[in-house]
């Protein structure tokens, strides 16, 4: 559900993100919201990946949103997930152990590194329910027919995150 999308200057970028897998692999979505400082939405998406693990469509959900940031030009980015585990790792305070999500975090921090202010924030699930639904409308989008694929790529080395 993609939205019109200006190239604008935002002083501070909100982002809400969200993965979802139905099965550990499964189905998977992502979804998320870009807000500007004062909460107005600039834009949202919902897109079905495939069949991934529930971390990799959180890494993947981050990764999509970032790159849609990107047409904002902020400085600074907020950005709010219900994956403990995705925080953590790149807030510094957990390893990443899994040979898969290394590129998927290497990714991540690269793209975090454009802005001068990052904050990444854990929050319950029930404080990022508008991520989670559009995580979830992607899978059923898809399963329903509604829906195609995407295949996001690293633009380290042009592979497939897939």
């Amino acid at each position: 559900m993609k939205e019109n999308k200006p190239i604008c200057q935002e002083a501070r970028l909100i982002l809400r993100v969200d993965g979802a897998a139905r099965g550990n692999p499964g189905h998977a979505g992502i979804g998320g919201v870009i807000l500007n400082e004062s909460g107005s939405q600039l834009f949202s998406f919902s897109e079905y990946i495939g069949e991934a693990t529930n971390n990799v469509a959180e890494y993947s959900a981050l990764i999509f949103g970032l790159g849609e940031a990107a047409n904002f030009k902020s400085n600074s980015v907020v950005i709010y997930s219900d994956s403990e585990l995705l925080v953590q790792q790149l807030n510094g305070f957990y390893k990443v152990k899994n040979a898969g999500l290394k590129p998927l975090f290497e990714e991540a921090k690269k793209l975090l590194s454009s802005y001068t202010g990052v904050t990444i924030k854990h929050v319950p699930r029930e404080e990022n329910k508008e991520a989670d639904e559009l995580a979830n409308q992607a899978i059923d989008d898809y399963l329903s027919g509604k829906k195609q694929m995407i295949k996001l790529r690293l633009t380290s080395k042009q592979e497939s995150l897939f």
